[in-house]
């Protein structure tokens, strides 16, 4: 099996959850090519319901003989962001990061340093900011039948203290996904569960409890159907009754459309429901 990374433990249920919901902006535009010499071109542009835009230029070259990847991107916010990735070149299942930012306006830095080390039955990662602390935040998944166990941990080098930590545990089967988590040091608490149903149909929960408020458990449910090839369509909704509801379409070969809403059951009188679209183009 693939052992995912700690992030990734409830992936699955997570990504039911959050993505292809396109109410949480006003509009978006996102649009990709590919030359010839394998550079990848991506423009993405947002409009939030307050009416603000960001928008992002990214280029990508691949190299894969070398396992090299150069990323430089940047946004309406004037950052120059620069990512040097060299994957299986120092070692074998090692992929190394390095990562440079810059602020013309303000002259601001930044330096980070990121390891991932993959092996048939382990996933460890190491992200080190140069600049500030320094710090370190290391986490580490070990798996085996399907089994998933892993722990993350954050440490200030200055302080010399440790920042952070969490845990989880999850269990992974072809079509179906459980896990635990216990973030920001063990008081926040979570188990995510993922079905793949079918081929048309997948569904997911989430639950939440913090023990430092002590309140009631969040809940989340969600559910994906694909209609075929081309169209699918996604619900969920929390335990504060807020449903929303989307549906993505491939109108050709590179061009998708999204569109969705989020609405508050509670307050279907009040002006609190939010609409949004998403168009992407890719060559």
């Amino acid at each position: 099996m693939s052992i995912p990374a700690f992030a990734d433990i409830a992936k699955s249920s997570n990504d039911l959850l959050t993505k292809d919901f396109y109410h949480v902006s006003a509009q978006a535009l996102e649009v990709k090519t590919t030359t010839q010499n394998n550079v990848a071109f991506k423009v993405t542009g947002k409009s939030t319901h307050e009416s603000a835009t960001s928008g992002t230029l990214e280029a990508k070259y691949t190299d894969k003989p070398t396992g090299l990847t150069l990323t430089q991107s940047w946004n309406t916010v004037n950052a120059l962001d620069t990512k040097i990735e060299l994957n299986d070149t120092i070692a074998k299942g090692l992929k190394a990061e390095i990562l440079g930012s810059f602020f013309p306006a303000t002259q601001a830095k930044g330096a980070k340093i990121n390891l991932h080390f993959k092996q048939p039955n382990f996933h460890g990662r190491a992200f080190f900011d140069l600049l500030k602390g320094p710090t370190a935040n290391v986490d580490v998944v070990v798996g085996q039948d399907g089994f998933l166990a892993g722990a993350s941990a954050g440490y200030d080098v200055q302080k010399a203290a440790l920042t952070s930590y969490s845990a989880a545990v999850g269990y992974s089967a072809p079509t179906y996904t459980a896990s635990i988590t216990a973030a920001n040091n063990l008081s926040v608490f979570s188990a995510g569960y993922y079905h793949k149903v079918n081929s048309q149909v997948e569904a997911g929960a989430k639950a939440t409890w913090d023990s430092k408020t002590g309140g009631p458990v969040g809940l989340e449910v969600a559910s994906k159907y694909r209609f075929d090839s081309l169209s699918f369509a996604k619900a969920k909704i929390n335990d504060r009754g807020v449903a929303a509801v989307s549906y993505n379409v491939l109108f050709r070969p590179g061009v998708t459309f999204g569109i969705g809403g989020s609405f508050d059951t509670q307050k279907l009188d009040q002006a609190t429901h939010k609409i949004g679209t998403s168009l992407i183009f890719e060559a």
